[in-house]
């Protein structure tokens, strides 16, 4: 009979000995991870060509597993995974088995930061949990509630890997240079050849290290953890929980309804997974846009200052380092580069990405009144800052454009962060110089972000004492990208200033930086709340939904981003549209597909649809429901 859910959780509680103290049922509630059971499907059976996967992952590592599928039941979690280089080493390197006995699947869970299954046999049954301690090592916990001895084997090994037994410590090679290592109490008799291994013991409640290596380094540095680990499992585990107690209850907020927190929770779970430890080119920890793909493995600018905006308030040394990981790459003239990869040949520096850093910064602060790191920051803040007037101004007249460093289209819209937006569609390069170009187009959003980038360098200035000494047209920007006759923001056109007259989500980023005055909102107001335009079944597409461009499945030319949702409904909220705000709020909340429910968080969504769109497991959707959900009923 399948356990309810108070009875999982209080099964886990007492299973992983947490500082939550749980003694009883009614005590459950108090331990807020256990209030999000299934908070994700991560039900997979893998096959070994399978690449795009989403998995159960942790506190940095690059490994990552998955729970079996009922249908196609392994009695143990699948994997690990690489992230990095997309190998499953195994269906599963730990599975259990009683006496050959078939084992059924009866509960599974994954809760913030665990994993969970239980099986049963006709001698009883055999739970399973997971926490991952170190970016290294994840923690296995098997107890055996049969009365029978058990064994423990490996699970449909990937050809590439080769397997060798010292001292009850398993080790899986991969020809790729990467080492999973298993590692078994004493008390377990390991039986192996060259293509597996079997381990048996008699004990009740047992726990197995499962580490992930990178190279022979870190091999060397974690066997001795890990052995240690088995001889205090509960110190491990007790940290882990604290961290995602820590987490949850800096952003669960007890007068939202519990779907709605349920979306907060898995915002956290969706940063938390993406975050990936410093690695070879990696020079710092950070957060990667989503590990379920192989193309989101790497770091990306403004997508970092997103993350680090929202990890300000529940994982600040993370926020910190994600910034500081982009800023490793720092070009001499100031230029932040587009993106960056553990293997720096990968780098890609033909653009920038849209100035949002001093925003993160700022977070960063507000939430913990962090002013070292801001004196540790500033010097290359500003001369990122400068970079735009320096490279990106075509004419010197204090509005930049964007653009690249090899002349082409497609690097420029690379560099907008709106690949491929109606905006663009028929623009020109203009250069300037032998490594800068830029669109013939002034962009809004591009000179609105600068002007709120100028505002905090200033503020940071006071408190550092370093001297703001960057060029400021912050007061011109709002008037010179209004379109009167529209009503909105535009882009305006080189050497002509002629308006584009495509309304899109650019036009929300004065709102969002406050730049924009109260006359300009509320002729705006008129687009923005007309359901044939922006005010659609999910609020605040990328392209007004009446333009014969819009493309519900067009990228950039239709489709929900959460970012641009989130902007457009600050902006109303800054300017004193509260109860507005609010309403389109609960339409993402409810009506983008899964997200009260276990599907992952997506890279966008259908406008009229709410479906989920391109990459799941989006740590930007995810960073801006958070802010979302902050927001609420303020």
């Amino acid at each position: 009979m399948k356990k309810s859910i108070k009875a999982l959780s209080l099964a886990c509680l007492c299973l992983a000995g947490t500082s939550c103290g749980m003694k009883n049922n009614a005590d459950v509630d108090t331990c807020l991870r256990y209030q999000y059971p299934n908070i994700l499907n991560i039900s997979v059976t893998p096959e070994h060509n399978m690449r795009r996967v989403g998995c159960f992952t942790d506190a940095g590592s690059w490994m990552g597993f998955t729970i079996p599928e009922k249908d196609k039941w392994i009695n143990g979690f699948c994997g690990p995974f690489s992230i990095d280089n997309r190998v499953w080493f195994a269906k599963s390197a730990v599975s259990v088995n009683i006496d050959g006995t078939e084992m059924t699947p009866d509960s599974i869970s994954y809760f913030p930061g665990e994993i969970y299954m239980t099986a049963n046999s006709e001698n009883g049954s055999i739970e399973q949990r997971m926490v991952f301690v170190s970016a290294n090592t994840a923690l296995l916990n098997i107890k055996n509630n049969t009365g029978n001895k058990f064994s423990i084997t490996g699970k449909g090994w990937n050809k590439d890997v080769t397997l060798k037994n010292s001292n009850n410590i398993i080790t899986a090679n991969h020809t790729n240079g990467e080492t999973v290592q298993i590692t078994l109490p004493q008390d377990f008799e390991v039986i192996d050849n060259d293509s597996n291994y079997t381990a048996t013991s008699n004990s009740s409640n047992t726990y197995v290290a499962i580490s992930f290596y990178a190279s022979e380094n870190e091999l060397m540095s974690g066997e001795q953890k890990a052995i240690a680990l088995l001889n205090n499992p509960e110190h491990a585990i007790k940290k882990n929980n604290d961290r995602w107690e820590g987490y949850l209850k800096k952003i669960i907020r007890n007068d939202m309804k519990h779907e709605y927190n349920r979306i907060a929770a898995k915002s956290v779970v969706t940063l938390i997974s993406n975050w990936r430890t410093h690695r070879e080119g990696l020079l710092h920890d950070g957060v990667i846009p989503s590990h379920a793909v192989n193309y989101f493995i790497g770091f990306w600018a403004w997508d970092s200052w997103r993350f680090s905006a929202a990890l300000a308030r529940f994982e600040p040394e993370l926020a910190k380092n994600n910034i500081r990981a982009m800023f490793d790459y720092q070009l001499p003239d100031g230029m932040i580069i587009d993106c960056i990869y553990t293997d720096p040949k990968e780098n890609n520096a033909r653009d920038s990405k849209p100035p949002l850093v001093c925003w993160a910064v700022d977070e960063i602060l507000e939430f913990n009144n962090d002013t070292a790191f801001v004196k540790e920051m500033y010097p290359q803040l500003l001369s990122y800052y400068k970079w735009w007037f320096n490279k990106r101004d075509h004419n010197k007249n204090g509005m930049c454009e964007f653009g690249c460093t090899d002349g082409t289209l497609e690097a420029a819209g690379w560099e907008s962060g709106m690949d491929n937006a109606i905006r663009f569609d028929n623009c020109k390069m203009l250069k300037n110089a032998d490594d800068a170009w830029s669109f013939d187009q002034e962009s809004v959003d591009l000179n609105a972000y600068l002007a709120y980038e100028c505002k905090l360098l200033k503020k940071f200035a006071n408190i550092t004492g370093y001297e703001f000494d960057g060029p400021d047209y912050s007061n011109q920007v709002a008037d010179y990208f209004f379109n009167e006759d529209m009503g909105f923001f535009c882009d305006r056109k080189l050497p002509d200033g002629k308006f584009v007259q495509e309304a899109a989500c650019e036009g929300y980023t004065p709102f969002w930086t406050e730049i924009a005055s109260k006359e300009q909102m509320e002729k705006a107001l008129v687009l923005l709340t007309d359901t044939a335009k922006f005010s659609t079944y999910i609020p605040f597409p990328t392209a007004a939904a009446d333009n014969p461009k819009c493309s519900p499945n067009g990228y950039w030319r239709g489709p929900i981003w959460l970012d641009q949702t989130y902007q457009a409904i600050k902006g109303l909220r800054n300017y004193g549209y509260s109860e507005l705000a609010d309403k389109y709020t609960m339409q993402v909340f409810d009506r983008c597909e899964g997200l009260t429910g276990t599907s992952p968080i997506h890279e966008n969504y259908g406008t009229h649809t709410g479906k989920c769109l391109q990459a799941p497991h989006f740590s930007w959707s995810a960073s801006h429901l958070l802010m979302l959900y902050e927001d609420f009923g303020k």
